[in-house]
């Protein structure tokens, strides 16, 4: 073989060799963004009013104007469970002021949301007529909390909890830059935080799947058999003493709010009706869920809506096949 032979014959090996390589480093998941934490389970829920879903395809029905929201992978063929979000996606992070908070009295969680120049981001797109939406759970999935915080002119927000249980909680935030990396896109960062005090080993049996649960008078009947990575419909149904419930009032855009937390690692889902409540108008008794949720197992659903002005909360366990 000549030299110029073997010469172009070990180029080619070395070509062969790279682009091996790189479709490893693709099959890995590697995320361009440099972000490790959390990977699992950040393809993204999108948070759309159409049919994508979040940030895999047709995973939408949360009524927000087709922003992705990461929050909730889509599972592997394994149907691994996703994990919750993480504390930091896309070069944006959640800093808390403090890392733990006083059981049994209202207590305020301060934070700031950082951006890639690693500087508070003080600009955010309204998005369901709020800037940001916190959550907060315990890992136990009881407590859940739906708040909408103020910000200070610095960055620095501010949500007012109730009293929280002694354990462990996880808090989320949901919102939308309106500048920079991130414009336009929904993003759901999470941290967990501790809640000291007696009792706080003590976890509370999640309750039985069901498909009925009462609140207030109210009861509310779900309806679907959704599986991990599938696209399908869940039906609400609102009564009281028998009757449909027909003077549902908007509530964030829509005549319900229904928020999805995994049992175990705390994923993060948020659905809403297919159909957008317009100012003034009253919905009900059935409302229609585009569901797609990313794996197998229990999912508690907190379902609010409004009646009269006041505002329901009714949790529920929700049993989702596996792939």
């Amino acid at each position: 073989m000549s030299l110029n032979t073997r010469t172009r014959t070990r180029a080619l090996a070395l070509t062969a060799g790279a682009a091996v390589l790189a479709l490893t480093l693709t099959a890995c998941g590697s995320d361009p963004t440099g972000d490790t934490s959390g990977m699992a389970g950040m393809a993204g829920m999108d948070h759309g009013a159409s049919t994508a879903a979040t940030g895999a395809p047709s995973t939408a029905a949360d009524g927000h104007q087709g922003h992705r929201m990461p929050g909730t992978d889509a599972a592997s063929p394994a149907d691994a469970a996703p994990a919750a979000p993480p504390a930091e996606r896309n070069g944006y992070r959640l800093t808390p002021a403090a890392g733990t908070l006083t059981a049994g009295a209202p207590a305020e969680y301060r934070f700031t949301v950082t951006g890639p120049d690693g500087r508070p981001v003080t600009g955010f797109e309204t998005d369901q007529t709020k800037r940001m939406h916190f959550y907060a759970i315990r890992s136990d999935l009881t407590g859940f909390q739906h708040l909408h915080p103020e910000m200070a002119p610095d960055g620095t927000w501010t949500a007012p909890l109730a009293a929280l249980t002694a354990g462990s909680w996880r808090v989320y935030a949901s919102f939308v830059p309106d500048s920079g990396a991130g414009k336009g896109t929904g993003l759901v960062l999470s941290r967990t935080v501790d809640v000291p005090g007696e009792g706080a080993a003590a976890a509370a049996e999640l309750p039985a799947a069901t498909g009925t649960a009462t609140v207030d008078g109210y009861t509310v009947t779900v309806e679907g058999a959704p599986a991990a990575g599938r696209a399908g419909e869940l039906k609400v149904t609102v009564s009281r003493d028998g009757r449909p419930v027909t003077d549902l009032q908007p509530y964030l855009e829509t005549f319900a709010h229904l928020t999805a937390f995994h049992a175990g690692d705390q994923a993060f889902a948020h659905l809403h009706p297919q159909a957008r409540a317009e100012a003034g108008s009253t919905g009900g008794p059935t409302l229609s869920f585009h569901a797609e949720l990313p794996a197998g197992g229990q999912w508690r659903l907190f379902l609010q809506f409004q009646t009269g002005g006041t505002l329901h909360t009714v949790a529920l366990t929700l049993p989702v096949a596996p792939r």
